[in-house]
Order: structure tokens, then C-alpha cells, then sequence
């Protein structure tokens, strides 16, 4: 015969240093794609003369309202 016992749900580890942990990365990776999207151009970039960044992520900079010409 099948085991039919119930399980209880398991809790969830809601801690204030792994929250500011995922938050911390969360706001990293956002602010790093930002960069890249809105501002990787001209005397800010990190890649120089460059311009393989700027052309990769072109449509999502006017998609986003980014001048870029």
C-alpha cells in the first residue's frame, strides 16, 4: 500500500543578512546592465574606442530612451 502521509511545507529561510545578500546582487547586476545599455559611450566607456558594447545592446538603448546619435 502507498504511503499516503501528508507533508508539511517546508519554511522558508527569510533572514535579514541573506536578504541584504540577494539585494546587494540585485542592485549590482541592474546598475552593471544599466551601465552597459545607457552609458557605456564616448569618455565613459570602459572598452575604449570600442564600439562592439554599443552596437550589441543599440535597439535596448532607444528602447529605453537613450540618445545615442
Amino acid at each position: 500500500m502507498e504511503n499516503t502521509k501528508a507533508r508539511g511545507a517546508t519554511a522558508l529561510d527569510l533572514s535579514a543578512v541573506k536578504a541584504v545578500a540577494w539585494l546587494s546582487l540585485t542592485v549590482f547586476f541592474a546598475l552593471l546592465a544599466l551601465y552597459f545599455v545607457g552609458m557605456d559611450q564616448g569618455a565613459t566607456s570602459v572598452f575604449g574606442s570600442n564600439t562592439y558594447v554599443h552596437e550589441f545592446v543599440h535597439d535596448a538603448r532607444h528602447l529605453l530612451g537613450f540618445p545615442c546619435h
